[in-house]
């Protein structure tokens, strides 16, 4: 892709974009990354909250040496298109740690881009990512695992629920593998849903007002997300950055 060339719908990659939003991002965006290499048996982690009233693009490239950990937790409330994507190459015993939210209403397109590479043998990696939408809004998840031949042992897994909290909302997940080697683990699940009338009819039932025990609720299915993030103080302000987006949305 080159700086005089837009995506379109026909790109696997794009093909649940907002595309007025891509455009309006402009062709000179789509090669701005973020490149980080981590030295052997490194460790980083990193947590950041992304979205605000215009379209953003945010493209990260990890390059993880021998024995090294990242780990990248992302909340998506943008306003307006919000588009993360991230592509990792994992030396041998490397590991990656991903856990995502995508939150929203108002009609827009918030998602997830990974395109994980397992190069060596004995490395893992496990993506986590929650959506949760209301008012017309989707939340996308495009994961790419690919296993080069020589790379055995490796254990990849992703996880995908989608929670919709009004008709009219959508989830999207498209799990890609591409495996040459035959010692693996590669697992995906995805479900999309609505909210558990019964359980809030019982916190309500107990003195919950309707607001209280929504949050409640959509607190502990996007907290998935978060578990592997030890940083107490980080993972609780992920989380009220992600539920502070249900603040004023009439469910």
């Amino acid at each position: 892709m080159t700086t005089a060339t837009l995506p379109t719908r026909r790109d696997e990659a794009w093909r649940y974009a907002d595309m007025d939003g891509v455009a309006r991002l402009g062709a000179a965006a789509l090669d701005q990354w973020q490149e980080i290499t981590l030295a052997p048996c490194e460790t980083r982690r990193h947590a950041m909250t992304v979205g605000s009233e215009a379209p953003e693009l945010h493209r990260i490239r990890l390059n993880l040496g021998e024995g090294a950990r990242a780990e990248l937790f992302v909340v998506n409330r943008g306003a307006d298109y919000t588009r993360v994507e991230v592509e990792v190459r994992l030396a041998k015993g490397a590991h990656f740690e991903f856990g995502g939210v995508t939150i929203g209403g108002a009609g827009v397109t918030r998602e997830f881009v990974t395109q994980v590479v397992h190069a060596e043998p004995e490395a893992t990696s496990n993506q986590t990512v929650r959506a949760v939408h209301w008012a017309g809004a989707t939340g996308n998840f495009l994961g790419e695992i690919k296993v080069a031949r020589h790379a055995q042992r490796a254990d990849a897994a992703q996880d995908f629920k989608g929670l919709l909290l009004e008709a009219g909302a959508s989830a999207n997940a498209v799990p890609q593998l591409e495996i040459f080697a035959d010692d693996v683990k590669c697992a995906h699940g995805a479900t999309v849903g609505a909210l558990d009338e019964a359980a809030r009819f019982y916190m309500m039932a107990r003195g919950l007002d309707p607001a209280t025990a929504q949050r409640l609720l959509v607190q502990a299915f996007i907290g998935d997300a978060f578990v592997a993030l030890e940083d107490e103080a980080e993972r609780e302000g992920l989380l009220e950055a992600a539920l502070a987006a249900l603040e004023g949305a009439r469910l």
